[in-house]
């Protein structure tokens, strides 16, 4: 595909302030940015959420053929009166300042449903709301052992109260044909692992047996 010379790439800053520091931060921007049909756009102004880089993976066992997903209350579900705001999700956590997306994966994976991640194969990034946070998702899928998995785990002096459930593979993936999942994340992946289930076991239990 051909790029046209017409494309707008241009963005200019006029101001940002801080509006509020909290739990999250927002600042209102003032810009300006080209338009597919030349010039400028008038000014701007939007408040945008500072979230920063957020990890999330989805813990699969190639052998039982079993996902794990993760249980817990979310604020932000209870405040837009969604029917149950303890929502069913991927494994996911903030990428704190000098980690990888990859370690991130690896310790949330313990911290909130207790399993060892040995494989991670990288699903996508992408921007989960771009018109009002800057907040960025590097999702992946984690090689687990399923077995003795469940409970609840979570980190007490950050407030996290999750439960972590076992599913066998077919049952996971049914989830999409429901309202039981709700969140962009986890429709992701469990999308991206209905089309590639059958060749990740594959390369998984090969990876596995040359490891031997």
């Amino acid at each position: 595909m051909t790029e046209n010379p017409s494309d707008p790439h241009g963005v200019q800053l006029k101001s940002k302030i801080s509006v509020f520091d909290g739990y999250l931060r927002v600042d209102r921007y003032r810009v300006t940015h080209q338009l597919y049909g030349g010039g400028w756009s008038q000014v701007l102004e939007r408040e945008v959420m500072s979230r920063g880089a957020v990890t999330g993976v989805l813990l699969f066992d190639p052998t039982r053929q079993e996902v794990v997903l993760v249980e817990q209350f979310r604020a932000g579900a209870w405040a837009a009166d969604w029917p149950d705001p303890w929502l069913l999700e991927c494994v996911a956590g903030i990428v704190e300042p000098g980690e990888k997306p990859e370690e991130v994966a690896i310790r949330e994976a313990v911290e909130e449903a207790g399993c060892t991640i040995t494989r991670l194969e990288s699903i996508t990034r992408y921007l989960t709301t771009p018109g009002s946070s800057t907040e960025q998702v590097d999702l992946f899928c984690g090689q687990i052992n399923a077995a003795g998995v469940g409970g609840h785990h979570g980190l007490t002096d950050e407030g996290e109260d999750i439960r972590a459930s076992v599913w066998p593979l077919d049952e996971a993936l049914g989830l999409l044909s429901g309202q039981r999942i709700c969140n962009a994340m986890t429709l992701i992946a469990l999308q991206w692992l209905s089309l590639h289930h059958g060749a990740l076991t594959i390369q998984w239990s090969s990876a596995a047996a040359n490891s031997r």
